[in-house]
Order: C-alpha cells, then sequence, then structure tokens
C-alpha cells in the first residue's frame, strides 16, 4: 500500500542507524563475537570480485565463518507452505551493500543467507526484515561515503533527494537519569510537596479492635477474647458479640397468678377492650 515518503525514508534512516549498534546487531541473532566493528567497511574492491569461491574466502577472512554457519541451516516449514514449494526456510544473514555492481552481486548471490543491496536504492524489507532492526551490514568504502550524497547529514542536505535532511533527536544527550539528577535541574525544580495521609475508613462492626476504641466497655470483654483467637485470625465484631448478646438477655418467668394479674392489662392494650381506639 502507498505510504508516505518522508515516513519511507525516515524508516531506511532508522534501520541504517541500528545496524551500526552491535547489541542491536547482536539481539537480532547475528553471530559478530569474532568480528573486529561494526559497522563493517571494506575496501572498495571487494564489489569486482566475480566468483562465488573468492566472495566466500572473504567473507571467512571477515571473521563471519559463525553466522555463514547459522545460515546454512534450513528448517522445515510449518503450515501448508510445505505442499507449496517452499518446504525449506534459513536464517537471513549479512547484507553487502554496494555503489557500482562489477560483479559483486553476481558472485554472492548463491550463498545461502547472503543479500546484496545498492546505496543508491536501499531495500527496506532487507535492511530490516520482518519489521527487526539491527541487520547485519557490509559496506563497501564508496557505498558508505556515499551515504551523505543519498540521505545528508546533521550539517547539509542530500545532494541526490530534494531539501532533506536525515531525522535526528532533539536531546544531544540520551542520559535522560543523568540529566534530571544533576545539580542544575535539581535546584531550579520545586521541592516535593508533602501529600495527606488520610486513614482508610473502616466498619466498626468488622473490625473488633476498632470497635473496642469506641466502646470501652467492649474493650476490657476483647482482650479476654482475644486469647481465643489465633494470632493471625480476625474476627468480625458480630461474630464476637453474639454469644455475649445471649448472656445479657434476661427471660422473665411469670408464674400463673401473676399471669391471671395481667390478663385484664394484656386485654385493654391488645384486645378487645384496648384503650387506644
Amino acid at each position: 500500500r502507498k505510504i508516505n515518503t518522508n515516513q519511507k525514508r525516515f524508516a531506511v534512516c532508522s534501520a541504517v542507524a541500528a545496524s551500526a549498534v552491535p547489541a542491536l546487531v547482536m539481539a537480532r541473532g547475528h553471530r559478530i563475537q569474532a568480528v573486529d566493528e561494526i559497522p563493517l567497511v571494506v575496501e572498495a574492491d571487494f564489489s569486482s570480485v566475480k566468483k562465488t569461491r573468492a566472495a566466500l574466502n572473504t567473507l571467512q577472512a571477515f571473521h563471519l565463518s559463525p553466522e555463514l554457519r547459522r545460515c546454512k541451516r534450513r528448517y522445515k516449514r510449518a503450515g501448508r507452505g510445505k505442499s507449496r514449494n517452499r518446504r525449506w526456510k534459513h536464517r537471513l544473514g549479512p547484507l553487502i551493500i554496494y555503489a557500482k555492481n562489477d560483479g559483486i552481486a553476481q558472485s554472492v548471490r548463491n550463498i545461502r543467507g547472503v543479500d546484496f543491496c545498492n546505496v543508491y536504492s536501499l531495500n527496506l524489507l532487507k535492511l530490516a526484515p520482518g519489521g527487526h532492526v539491527g541487520r547485519l551490514i557490509i559496506w563497501t568504502e564508496d557505498a558508505f561515503k556515499a551515504l551523505n550524497d543519498v540521505y545528508g547529514n546533521n550539517s547539509r542536505n542530500a545532494t541526490l533527494k530534494k531539501n532533506y535532511r536525515p531525522p535526528r533527536s532533539i536531546m544531544t544527550n540520551s542520559d535522560l537519569n543523568r540529566i534530571i539528577n544533576s545539580q542544575e535541574i535539581q535546584s531550579a525544580i520545586n521541592p516535593k510537596r508533602s501529600r495527606k495521609v488520610f486513614e482508610k475508613k473502616r466498619n466498626p462492626l468488622k473490625h473488633p479492635d476498632l470497635y473496642a476504641k469506641l466502646n470501652p466497655l467492649f474493650d476490657q470483654q476483647w482482650q479476654e477474647l482475644k486469647k481465643d483467637y489465633k494470632d493471625n485470625a480476625i474476627p468480625s465484631t458480630t461474630r464476637v458479640l453474639k454469644p455475649l448478646k445471649k448472656k445479657q438477655r434476661v427471660m422473665i418467668q411469670l408464674s400463673k397468678e401473676e399471669k391471671e394479674q395481667m390478663k385484664p392489662y394484656w386485654k385493654n392494650v391488645f384486645g378487645d377492650d384496648k384503650i387506644f381506639k
């Protein structure tokens, strides 16, 4: 689908910049422990190699043998692609970027995992396969110098593009923690405000300790009842008060003579002869 030209250029610049960070290159899976330097820039004569054997020996001289062995292994594809003439897949290895093709494209095209690309028409799908930046790139000397003409730099615009300069970060120093904790910043900012800590409201019928503060009579009873519970157990107040309320109930038992005396009273209050009509 159509993508804005400025966005595509931004993505290419980001992918090229990420290829110069060894941590990102190793995170992508490339074996660069024995490589002398990243980014890897070689002489311009490398683009005139015409034989595959000579190109393979040159790559081994750059200490890329572990990377080539990683790419030589092939893996069986999962799914229906096995029956559609794409049974095997392999890892992607180094990308060779040249300024002029004097035979380098024909010499490395049969090496598994090795891709090639012209610096004047960089392919984003090769620079960041699968959307993962940090591919191992082998630059020829002419191609590396041509980057300033193709995409420009911080001091001048690109000569091959109209009024274009590569994006750059606003911050000159990316160590944000050091900037924030520096004495100049700390002396200019306002002091830290103290926050009021509000006590969380709790239901005294669920927390016996809170109910004991409200009711001093219950405090003495709770100190005795607390021994019956485990240390970590916190029963609800209603559960603790239930047996205490049963003891406080006083059952009044009337004799037969007293019931006979109370009959006229109950009739006046609840019976037919009630006085409140």
